[in-house]
């Protein structure tokens, strides 16, 4: 296997399902160490998805179906992302410093897209092209799972399904499970219109059936109940394809270079204003060199008014955040922490300007 950033299960039987698990392993590169963290970190739920792996490869062994597993760590880089995403290696990661990530380079991000996601996602492609010219039309299933509760509350869904534009084996699934008296999150307790992650590069974009099953973790907790869990959620997902019908590519119109010169809908727009609040959000946490008085000076807001805005926005929903809980996930780390390793005096010049702002009622502060 050597430094092959994936494991491959090959097919038993000639079907036209392939699963997929983005967040299978927590082990990391030789030469990545620990990432910086304690041991004991890279078996919490931050570092891979638990159970997530033993329920996919027992699921795909029910089939005789292939299936693509990711070895490393979404710690070292997340492969359910698109390249380009401000998340794709992760600073802060449930309110803790990745210590080798926090001051992470681009030449560094390229390097572990070179080493560890783009392989796999070419293993994804290849795996669905043998499929394609034995003249199978591919089903793509991605396994998931989530934690039970998440900042003191409660999940109450026992399996969540996620997609996006495509919902032809999603709607009948969810049906199914729900059914079977699961509780089922439709889009829950994440939302499957991610740009860029793996069920659109290589389902929404290649307009072939595709779903993302999240299981709860307390549910899997351990091998014997993540494969006994998701061997009871077969009946289901055979139901699903069955009322899905014979698996076709979907027409272009799904492809998002078929939108072109096409109005966007609320949700895209929605969609696209995210997209660019985080590359602003990555933009400032590179850029350590620029103080917070200077974006005051120039702007009118830094770094806490964008935490802050964060805070109310989230507030609006009746998600209550705490200010520096807020402020971090535009810092990238503990606001106290950035101030202690980059905030630099301000000079009497810079001082002076904002404070002739403050009174002037020019600054948000």
């Amino acid at each position: 296997m050597g430094d092959r950033p994936y494991t491959i299960l090959p097919a038993t039987t000639p079907t036209a399902l392939l699963f997929v698990c983005d967040h299978a392993g927590n082990a990391l590169p030789e030469g990545a160490g620990t990432l910086g963290l304690e041991p004991a970190r890279l078996h919490e739920h931050i570092a891979y998805d638990i159970g997530a792996q033993e329920a996919t490869l027992a699921l795909a062994e029910a089939y005789g179906a292939g299936a693509v597993l990711a070895r490393y760590s979404r710690l070292f880089i997340d492969l359910n992302r698109g390249a380009d995403d401000p998340t794709l290696v992760m600073r802060l990661s449930d309110g803790r410093i990745i210590p080798a990530n926090a001051r992470i380079d681009d030449a560094e991000i390229a390097r572990r897209i070179a080493r560890v996601y783009r392989p796999y996602h070419a293993a994804i492609a290849a795996q669905i092209d043998a499929l394609a010219a034995r003249g199978e039309v591919p089903v793509l299933i991605s396994v998931h799972s989530f934690t039970p509760s998440w900042k003191g509350q409660s999940r109450p869904w026992q399996v969540g399904v996620l997609w996006d534009r495509d919902d032809r084996l999603a709607r009948p699934l969810l049906a199914a499970l729900r059914a079977l008296g699961l509780v089922v999150g439709d889009n829950e307790p994440y939302s499957g219109a991610l740009q860029g992650d793996t069920m659109w590069q290589h389902g929404t974009r290649k307009g072939l059936p595709h779903v993302l099953i999240e299981l709860r973790q307390d549910l899997v907790a351990s091998p014997e109940a993540a494969r006994a869990f998701a061997l009871s959620l077969k009946p289901a997902l055979d139901g699903a394809l069955k009322a899905m019908g014979p698996p076709q590519v979907r027409d272009p119109q799904l492809n998002p270079a078929a939108q072109e010169g096409k109005t966007m809908d609320e949700t895209t727009t929605r969609e696209l204003e995210a997209a660019v609040f985080r590359r602003l959000v990555a933009h400032l946490q590179s850029r350590t060199d620029v103080q917070n008085i200077d974006l005051m000076n120039l702007a009118g807001f830094c770094r806490n008014c964008l935490g802050d805005w964060y805070r109310e926005a989230a507030a609006q929903k009746g998600i209550v955040l705490a200010k520096d809980e807020a402020r971090a996930r535009v810092y990238g780390m503990d606001p106290a922490e950035w101030k202690r390793r980059y905030q630099k005096e301000a000079s009497p010049e810079a001082l002076a300007k904002f404070s002739a702002s403050s009174a002037s009622g020019g600054s948000s502060h």
